[in-house]
Formats: structure tokens, sequence, C-alpha cells
């Protein structure tokens, strides 16, 4: 996307959905679905993140059972056609979670919504029993998985590798250790536990006029990762950047 279309987004999204997450159905249009999403909770709906989608972009046939589950931990992964040559098919994003239905060579066969069975490479996914965390909810682990976004492009409501916003970042990041947070910097700002003295992986967060309106990650020695905005991708700064420091509405705890 160019500059000037995800700056079109800014007000006009308001979450993403990852494939294979599974939705709820709460309103039908005849092109639209009104959903929640339960894995992203939000004080707007207890049954989930609400918003709508295509209903082109929505299966009602349940995931295939596996009895492991291959989650993406690079930023971007391609799926290929679960052939010898393996074409290029959908690249999907940190987060995607996907049956396993078993291996050949570097590569990890997996299951799509409707059925298909592609492959992805096994360097770019973390193999798991279903319900249980892809990577370990350490504070390392949670601080490396937010770093390896530096660079990419700021996307209003991006809570995907395609792009985030702030609290997109630290939702999924979190998500993917398997601990479970707010969608957005406000209700992020109010769970956790409160924090006295920063440590690695703690979330602050920054407001005006007595609202939050922006969340980063402490990742030690003075300094924070986040997504900014529009123009500004994922970056490391210093905590005390005057522009955040002075709007610093404290920080909560999601690790013990």
């Amino acid at each position: 996307m160019s500059l000037a279309q995800r700056r079109g987004l800014n007000g006009r999204a308001d979450t993403q959905a990852l494939l294979g997450d599974r939705v709820r159905v709460v309103r039908l249009r005849p092109r639209w679905a009104k959903v929640v999403v339960p894995d992203q909770p939000t004080p707007t709906d207890a049954r989930g993140y609400p918003g709508w989608v295509p209903r082109r972009q929505l299966t009602a046939t349940p995931p295939a059972a596996g009895t492991t589950t291959a989650t993406v931990v690079s930023r971007l992964a391609w799926l290929r056609e679960d052939t010898a040559g393996g074409a290029r098919v959908l690249r999907v994003s940190f987060g995607t979670r996907m049956p396993v239905v078993g291996s050949t060579g570097s590569w990890v066969r997996v299951t799509m919504p409707r059925g298909a069975v592609r492959r992805v490479r096994a360097t770019q996914v973390s193999v798991h029993a279903p319900g249980d965390p892809a990577l370990p909810a350490t504070r390392a682990s949670v601080v490396a998985s937010a770093k390896g976004f530096v660079g990419l492009d700021y996307l209003w409501a991006g809570r995907s590798g395609f792009g985030f916003d702030c609290s997109g970042l630290t939702s999924l990041v979190y998500r993917v250790h398997g601990v479970r947070i707010p969608r957005d910097a406000s209700p992020q700002s109010t769970a956790g536990q409160p924090v006295d003295r920063l440590r690695r992986g703690d979330l602050m967060f920054y407001a005006d006029a007595g609202g939050v309106h922006h969340v980063s990650m402490y990742v030690g020695k003075g300094r924070m990762v986040h997504s900014p905005r529009t123009g500004t991708p994922v970056q490391v700064i210093d905590v005390d950047t005057p522009a955040y420091a002075r709007e610093y509405a404290g920080a909560r705890r999601y690790l013990s």
C-alpha cells in the first residue's frame, strides 16, 4: 500500500483478523457480515472485538482437527502448493495458526479453513499442541518478537505482519506468546498489574487530556519499541524522548 492509501484507512478500519481466526457472526447484510472476534478482548463487547467484514472472506466450515498446530513466527510466510515444486499460493502473517497434517523434508504440511493442504517452511513456524503458546512467555522472547518488526510500516487498525498500529503490535505479540490481552491501548492500560519499576516486556502508556492514545513496550536499558503513526515505521527509541515522556501515563505488567 502507498502512504496515501495507508493514510486513507485512518478512522475507517477497526482491526484485523488473521487467516483461520474464529469469528462469531452477529448480523448479516447482502455482501457484509458484522462479526465479533473472541480472541481480541475489548470492553466494547464482551463477546470480542466487533467489526464488519466482506462475507466472501468467511467460511462456516469448521477447520480440520489436528493433533498439532503450526503458528507462523516469522514476519510473513508463503503458503505453497502441496507438491514437489511448491508454487506460492498465499502470503500469511506472524501469528497465523493452522492445523498440521504432516511434514516432508524442510516443510510443514498444514490445512486451510476450507480444507486445502498447503506447505510452509518449517523454519517459519512453531509446531505445538493446540492451546499451547507458539513461543515461550518470557521477557526475552516477547521483546525479541516485538523488535523483529522494526522497520515495518505503521498501519491504522493493523494487527499483522503486513502492518501494525500501536496496540495491534503489543496484543498480537503477546498472543503468540500465550498471553491474551485487550486489543486496544486504553483497555490494555487498565488490565495486567501496575508497574513501579520497569522490566522488559512491560507496556508503557501515553495520554492526552486524560485519555490513553498510545502504547509501547519496554525493551530494557531505557529503550522502548513501538509503532508510532502513519508514515513512521516500528522503531526502538529512548523512553525519555520528549514527545512521549511528557505524555507518559504509567505502565502495566502482563508477565510474572
